[in-house]
């Protein structure tokens, strides 16, 4: 029961995890790709609470079923989530610098 147990909270951090990369880059909250970061990033902000919710969870009930041997940062939803956000972080400063920096001066008509 505890192996049942532990791989669907694996697939439930997995799953948050792709919601917080989605809706960071892709507008998967409903927003659509082409809104502002603003709007992006307040959507990933809600997303992100959902998502470290669900990890920490999922890092408790693997410390628990580990009998309290492997330390909670330690844990396999933990890294994940670490792992993630803050390669999601690092990608979506990326984007924006790209965005306000490089972005326009690939535009051959450009408005101005």
């Amino acid at each position: 029961m505890r192996e049942i147990g532990r791989i669907l909270f694996l697939i439930l951090a997995v799953l948050s995890l792709y919601k917080l990369f989605g809706s960071a880059f892709f507008g998967l909250d409903g927003s659509g790709p082409g809104t502002p970061w603003q709007v992006r990033l307040v959507a990933s902000a809600v997303t992100l609470a959902l998502a470290t919710c669900v990890c920490f969870a999922g890092g408790i009930f693997f410390h628990l079923t580990e009998g309290r041997t492997l330390p909670l940062n330690r844990t396999l939803p933990v890294q994940l989530y670490y792992w993630t956000v803050g390669g999601t972080v690092l990608l979506f400063c990326l984007s924006l610098y790209l965005e306000t920096y490089y972005v326009p001066y690939l535009w051959k008509n450009q408005p101005w």
